[in-house]
């Protein structure tokens, strides 16, 4: 399987689903693609006839406003139907809401209030260690969500108990909901940060790319004696230009022009990775 041309498949997949629901934080969901189809296709031992063994890998989609990428990733793993997906998405009633819901087939917990995703991580990479299990728990953020202080308690654990069990992600494309996020709680240098706080820091230049990733996640399944965070650069709607690096899109609808132009930037994308 290519990752690379699954990421621009699952984009596509992903604004037809907010097209269908008339919701969704399309820019994020852009950014995090190539990151959740890295995890969810190679890096993680996780499928729908796994979902019952005590040893299997946990996920926590921290930025949880990003959820219309994480259902598509979970519809192509096959932990539910695509349809399903599409005609069921934000409608009232509905278990495909707006933040990642555990009634849902592979969704671990509840996200979305941000801050809370890396914490209840360390309570699961904790509960790993204690009970001598052998999976690795990776969670996602979003840099404007570490702001919140909750993280950094997180984080503080999370060196304290050693837990090497554990991998973040930053998905670092420098844009929130209210500008850049250097102008409304500056971050740098996040290297620096997360390691005086002890932990092993991976540097991805570019957070779009499989390969770097790949490289990343497996340098990380090798530290030994502390929790490892990957700070992938990547850009906030990611795929077309008419999307990319534009803060007015992190949330929002396509119009007819826009989602033509979108899908056809995507499918020139898709068909050179090819």
């Amino acid at each position: 399987m290519n990752l690379k041309v699954l990421a621009y498949e699952l984009r596509q997949d992903t604004i037809d689903v907010i097209r269908a629901g008339k919701t969704g934080h399309i820019g994020g969901d852009m950014s995090v693609m190539e990151i959740l189809v890295e995890l969810y296709f190679k890096q993680m031992n996780i499928s729908p006839e796994n979902m019952d063994e005590k040893d299997r890998d946990l996920f926590v989609l921290s930025k949880g406003h990003s959820v219309e990428a994480y259902y598509s990733v979970l519809a192509a793993k096959g932990f539910f139907p695509k349809e399903q997906l599409l005609k069921e998405y934000s409608r009232f009633g509905s278990r495909f809401i707006g933040h990642p819901n555990n009634k849902l087939p592979g969704v671990e917990m509840n996200s979305g209030s941000l801050g809370h995703g890396l914490p209840v991580c360390v309570g699961m990479a904790k509960a790993g260690k204690m009970d001598n299990r052998s999976y690795r728990v990776y969670t996602v953020m979003g840099d404007g969500e570490l702001a919140e202080g909750s993280v950094w308690e997180g984080a503080m654990a999370a060196s304290h108990y050693r837990l090497d069990n554990l991998c973040a992600v930053v998905d670092r494309n420098r844009l929130q909901i209210s500008g850049n996020t250097e102008d409304v709680m500056a971050h740098d240098d996040l290297h620096e940060r997360f390691k005086s706080f002890g932990w092993h820091v991976i540097d991805v230049k570019d957070g779009n790319h499989i390969d770097e990733l790949d490289v990343a996640f497996e340098e990380a399944k090798a530290v030994k004696g502390k929790p490892t965070v990957l700070i992938a650069n990547t850009i906030k709607g990611k795929g077309s230009p008419v999307m990319e690096n534009k803060a007015g899109w992190h949330h929002k609808v396509p119009t007819d022009e826009e989602y033509a132009q979108i899908m056809a930037d995507l499918k020139a994308a898709k068909e050179a990775l090819g």
